[in-house]
């Protein structure tokens, strides 16, 4: 999945990813569908406080700071890639043909019907699908009419139109006739036909065992022509988004569709102050299900606030509900030994990796063993600490997070290629491992020529990650590694480690998690070479990277080439099941043990601190965010 909102607690403005966790205990409990949450399922590990449903009654504001919505598409579903925006789609204001529950643990991270009436068995070998479109599901306002198959269509024009910049468009690279389009070879998909005005197939290139979940995601959501075709430069339709769902921004009923020249961006969401979500008066509680989106609140507000001590003061106060940023250590401990508190702080593991990621085009880290060197070293008990510690994560040691392989997931939950006594590094087989590369002239373990010298390093100017830095030069430095640091703003970093011509050698700044429980949506975006991009690029260590493209790119490419696992994810890509699980953990292994382009520190966790109005609440496993969607708050204990 995609970098996540949540930062942990940010002392300044910015925000991509998902917080770290409080791993107190693993404990079940109930959701707010009914359902009951699977205490073993390692999704549900890392657990402190649950999901609660205490009479919730619609009505009211849920009200939500953050210190930036961080957006990296716009807001445009057709190219945002953050999870926080997807969760904003799918459970308010957006109907995918398929969805999910948006609850904690398994039962959220099942694919299940949403506008469509099923979710098909594949004909054709697995390669084409035929879905029926539930009748009755409209667009708010201005557009005031009911979503067709044709609208779907119009999704999946935009994801083939270049200027768009679909930042996961490749997710539907295998739908016939989509490359024809985005090169312009062709006016049409052929891949996609609609016989009728509920009713869309789509035929793909070969079987994709999870082409349901792909279809679950905001690019591919219904976009009305009439507004949608009039934004085709990166980003611009986030300011004018049509509901499809139980919301809409506000004042999207003064939106005047007359002509392309008339519309001006809709007033609720003005991208550095506020976005504001009103009640979508054409949304018919028959056309969805409870289970999935229960709708409490009449409106949602998320507020920008740069001070992140401000936000949490303001939840504690009773003027916000929750919030976007992570809770501050201090705050979720205070929370946490208080037992009149302790209901109010949830902490569920949310699916994320964070990782340091180097670039295996750029040397010294051409060298694999110079990257495994840097994987010996790596003091990860420290960056956890850095984190705010124990409370904050769990030692991660491979690509996955184990809860999305689920399960047949084998040894993946006790797998550690590079484990070291209390996790804190060991130079000794580090210095090993620097001694087999070409970049130790006189074998003593340390980089002795000038590629080690000035090496870029990337990571955020914000809290955790500051902390990170010292503990990361200093432990390269024992290898003869001299860093150059550069820290950013977390937009600003994002942005310029997705610019594959900036070369930057080596990295703190990114975290990932998944676009939904498959362990492809780490391998598809993270390490397939055909998936590199010039912008926006997420493949930060350029795994697959050929000569060709490197050509292209302007950047060097190593004489011994750059490790290749394209075929790998393919041949996993098309399994199902237990095969397709067992796949992905030998290939996980493979790339850990043969490539190493990661130096993998922890897996994440989102933390939420709740005002005492909130009276129902839930986390959205699928995207590791509060799930809207089943949130309820009491206005008589608003301030």
């Amino acid at each position: 999945m995609r970098p996540r909102k949540k930062v942990a607690w940010a002392a300044a403005s910015g925000a991509l990813v998902v917080a770290g966790s409080l791993g107190l205990a693993a404990c079940g409990g109930s959701s707010s569908s009914g359902s009951k949450t699977n205490s073993s399922n390692a999704s549900s590990a890392i657990g402190f406080g649950q999901p609660f449903s205490n009479n919730p009654q619609k009505g009211g504001t849920y009200r939500v700071g953050t210190t930036d919505f961080g957006f990296n598409g716009g807001f445009d579903p057709s190219g945002e890639y953050l999870a926080w925006a997807q969760t904003l789609y799918q459970n308010l204001l957006l109907r995918g043909l398929t969805g999910f529950k948006h609850v904690l643990g398994n039962e959220g991270n099942q694919v299940v019907a949403d506008a469509a009436e099923s979710i098909p068995t594949p004909t054709d070998g697995g390669k084409t699908w035929t879905f029926k479109i539930k009748p009755g599901i409209k667009f708010g306002p201005p557009v005031n009419r009911e979503v067709t198959s044709k609208d779907y269509y119009t999704a999946f024009e935009r994801i083939g139109t270049k200027s768009v910049v679909a930042q996961y468009g490749f997710y539907y690279n295998d739908i016939v006739g989509m490359k024809a389009f985005e090169d312009g070879k062709a006016k049409t998909i052929s891949g996609i036909t609609m016989p009728d005005a509920h009713t869309i197939v789509f035929k793909t290139t070969k079987a994709i065992g999870d082409f349901p979940q792909r279809l679950s995601m905001g690019a591919a959501t219904p976009f009305p022509a009439e507004v949608a075709n009039c934004f085709k430069k990166v980003g611009e339709y986030g300011r004018y988004i049509i509901s499809s769902g139980p919301y809409m921004i506000k004042g999207s009923d003064k939106l005047n569709i007359k002509s392309c020249a008339t519309m001006k961006p809709i007033s609720g969401f003005n991208p550095s102050k506020e976005l504001d979500f009103v009640r979508n008066p054409n949304y018919d509680p028959a056309t969805d299900s409870a289970d999935m989106r229960q709708s409490f609140p009449d409106a949602f507000t998320f507020t920008v606030d740069s001070n992140e001590k401000d936000i949490f003061d303001k939840v504690q106060a009773g003027q916000f509900d929750d919030s976007v940023d992570a809770v501050p250590p201090d705050v979720a401990r205070t929370y946490a030994t208080d037992s009149t508190k302790k209901n109010l702080l949830q902490s569920h593991a949310d699916d994320s990796t964070n990782y340091i990621y180097m670039n295996m085009s750029e040397a010294p880290f051409d060298d694999v063993h110079v990257r495994k060197a840097v994987n010996w070293i790596i003091n990860r008990t420290a960056l956890r600490k850095a984190w705010g510690g124990p409370l904050y994560g769990t030692l991660g040691s491979h690509i996955v997070p184990p809860a999305v392989y689920g399960d047949g997931a084998g040894d993946i939950n006790s797998y550690d290629p590079y484990s070291t006594p209390n996790q804190a590094g060991d130079a000794t087989k580090a210095a090993a491992e620097m001694k087999l590369s070409a970049y130790d002239t006189n074998k003593d373990g340390k980089c002795d020529v000038a590629a080690c010298n000035n090496v870029i390093f990337l990571n955020r100017s914000i809290d955790p990650f500051v902390k990170m830095t010292p503990l990361i030069r200093d432990a390269l430095a024992k290898l003869g590694i001299n860093l150059k640091v550069r820290e950013l703003p977390t937009g600003p970093a994002y942005e310029t480690s997705g610019v594959v011509a900036n070369r930057i050698q080596i990295g703190s700044n990114a975290r990932w998690g998944k676009d939904y429980a498959d362990p492809s949506t780490f391998f598809d975006p993270l390490f397939t070479g055909k998936n590199i991009i010039p912008t926006g690029n997420s493949n930060y260590a350029l795994t697959g990277l050929t000569a060709a493209q490197a050509k292209t790119l302007k950047i060097p490419y190593p004489k011994g080439g750059v490790p290749n696992f394209d075929a790998d994810i393919a041949k996993c890509d098309a399994t199902t099941g237990t095969d397709r699980t067992a796949c992905f953990v030998a290939l996980d292994k493979k790339v850990s043990e043969t490539a190493a382009p990661w130096a993998v520190y922890e897996f994440g966790a989102n933390t939420d601190l709740l005002s005492t109005a909130v009276t129902a609440w839930n986390l959205d496993q699928s995207n590791g965010e509060t799930a809207y969607a089943h949130v309820a708050v009491d206005p008589s204990k608003q301030k």
